[in-house]
């Protein structure tokens, strides 16, 4: 590979097939880290970080003796901080990276389907008996900040477990149930209200609170109706009302499916129910 005419653009030292390499690793390495604080309370603190790396610059070029000192001095304090607030946040990181990105890619839309059944199966018995609920499924921003507010648990989705947690007598109905990564991350998840004066007066607490995280993210909320037994599928702050289990399926493959994946046949077990 001949990379002579960037050198000579840059006017750099010859740049071989190792230095490639190198950027490359870099670029993926950084592309993870944003990935894995996007949504979260380490957004910020890295802001911090990069404005107080800019200032300890700023200062050397001011010759500001005092402000440079006191930077110097505090980055040892503030690194040992920050591996004991985020030690879960980084033990999640590690685990991230440790995982196959490619293979996971190409086993995301069996996935899918997978999730889609038993969201549809869980909203089509929960709206037989009327019992309301509300499951969230990330797409491209995070929604860590909301998960974590909730009940953590990091378990298999299957529409038993959808429908146990939304039984009335079960502590973790109140609130949302949020998906990530195809697993039910969180239940019991409180979600911002939308401040929308246009709606109508028929929508509830469950349909006001998908339209105001919908309106702020990416994110898909399907809600059931305790009053009517109405399925409903909110996305950018608009909610399709009363669409039956097999409209929803299609509809959450639509959203759901990676591009280029040819939609495959539905589950016996599923499409007898």
């Amino acid at each position: 590979m001949d990379l002579s005419w960037i050198t000579e653009t840059l006017g750099r030292p010859s740049l071989g097939w190792r230095d490639v390499i190198d950027i490359a690793l870099v670029s993926l390495l950084i592309y993870e880290v944003l990935v894995l604080i996007r949504g979260t309370r380490a957004v910020q603190m890295a802001v911090g970080a990069g404005l107080a790396v800019a200032l300890f610059y700023l200062s050397n070029i001011l010759q500001l003796e005092t402000v440079n000192w006191l930077i110097r001095n505090m980055v040892g304090y503030v690194v040992f901080a920050a591996i004991v607030l985020f030690q879960s946040d980084i033990r999640r990181a590690l685990a991230h990276l440790g995982r196959a990105p490619f293979f996971r890619y190409l086993a995301k839309g069996e996935t899918v389907d997978e999730t889609v059944e038993e969201i549809a199966v869980a909203a089509q018995m929960l709206s037989s008996q009327r019992t309301g609920a509300i499951v969230v499924i990330e797409r491209q921003i995070g929604l860590r900040n909301y998960s974590e507010g909730g009940i953590p648990l990091d378990a298999q989705i299957s529409y038993d477990l959808l429908v146990t947690i939304f039984q009335v007598g079960s502590p973790l109905h109140d609130g949302a149930v949020i998906i990530q990564e195809n697993r039910i991350s969180a239940a019991a998840c409180f979600l911002p209200l939308t401040v929308n004066p246009r709606l109508s007066k028929d929508l509830g607490t469950r349909h006001r609170a998908a339209i105001g995280l919908t309106e702020e993210n990416d994110a898909l909320a399907v809600v059931v109706s305790e009053e009517t037994g109405w399925i409903s599928l909110v996305l950018d702050g608009r909610v399709e009302r009363n669409i039956t289990p097999e409209h929803l399926r299609v509809r959450l493959r639509e959203l759901l499916r990676p591009r280029g994946f040819a939609e495959g046949p539905v589950p016996a077990r599923r499409a007898a129910l």
